[in-house]
């Protein structure tokens, strides 16, 4: 049986989160300089490094069965892949930007524009469905400047902070698309039982990242209350304490809503309240 081919961006900062998203989803390997290729211990699963970019071309052609890649670029693309699961980093926004004093208030009145872009298939296609015919220039790289040095009329590039915008004097007009990291899978290839499992692995590690283990000891009285506040992901899980009017809970809560659950569970009269983070799960 050949191993399982999982491709995974070469360098920068996509190719750090992925290979430490690996790393905690059990699935462990060794990279030596300049290898284009790494086995993984203990399963039949084959690291590729290649370029970000690539990644959702080779996968459709059936060179690697997987890959972790950038949404943008699977949508830049258009090629037949499966996207298997989201991987919550690399949150980022496509847009459509202009110069601040730009009197154009909506994409529909850009007929005619010049746009300077890395992703001209994805920004065709959106001026394409608004029936508003524009003019793409394909660049690569930083793109922010071609309005000032008269290339284009305005620009459509990824955006995460908007520092880079106000430092050109730019500002977003509106969206074409949020996208985040994604694993991806060959249609034919990339869907078989070793493929579910890496997938699963992964997951556990994804959804671990948005969850806390939140425990705390609560009088019996008030655990409607406190269920009411932290219900968990399907129950919270109650043990009895030494003193019979008082019982110890455990419960998941989603990361972005510890700090509010604390205090509200403080309100109630809970105590002894703790915050433990979760490296892994499966729910």
């Amino acid at each position: 049986m050949n191993p399982l081919r999982l491709g995974i961006p070469s360098k920068g900062r996509l190719s750090e989160l992925s290979e430490k998203l690996l790393n905690e989803a059990g699935i462990r390997f060794r990279r030596t300089n300049r290898s284009l290729f790494a086995k993984v211990k203990d399963l039949p699963l084959e690291i590729a490094f290649l370029r970000t970019d690539d990644i959702p071309v080779l996968c459709a052609e059936g060179a690697i069965d997987l890959g972790i890649t950038g949404g943008d670029l699977v949508e830049e693309a258009g090629v037949d892949v499966h996207t298997k699961l989201r991987l919550g980093e690399g949150s980022c926004r496509l847009s459509i930007c202009v110069p601040d004093d730009s009197p154009i208030q909506s994409p529909a009145e850009m007929a005619g524009s010049r746009i300077a872009t890395s992703f001209p298939q994805v920004t065709q296609r959106f001026f394409d469905q608004l029936n508003c015919p524009i003019s793409v220039v394909r660049l690569s790289g930083s793109v922010e400047v071609m309005i000032s040095l008269g290339v284009a009329d305005a620009i459509v590039d990824l955006v995460e902070t908007g520092s880079t915008l106000a430092a050109n004097r730019l500002r977003v007009l509106a969206d074409v698309g949020q996208y985040e990291t994604v694993l991806i899978a060959n249609q034919r290839n990339g869907v078989n039982e070793l493929s579910e499992r890496i997938t699963r692995r992964l997951e556990g590690v994804v959804i671990a990242r948005g969850y806390s283990l939140v425990e705390f000891n609560v009088q019996r009285s008030k655990v409607a209350a406190a269920h009411e506040i932290a219900p968990g992901f399907h129950s919270p899980t109650i043990n009895p304490l030494e003193d019979p009017e008082w019982c110890a809970v455990r419960v998941m809560v989603k990361r972005s809503r510890v700090i509010d659950v604390m205090e509200r569970l403080e309100a109630i009269g809970a105590t002894a309240i703790l915050e433990t983070q979760i490296a892994n799960c499966r729910l």
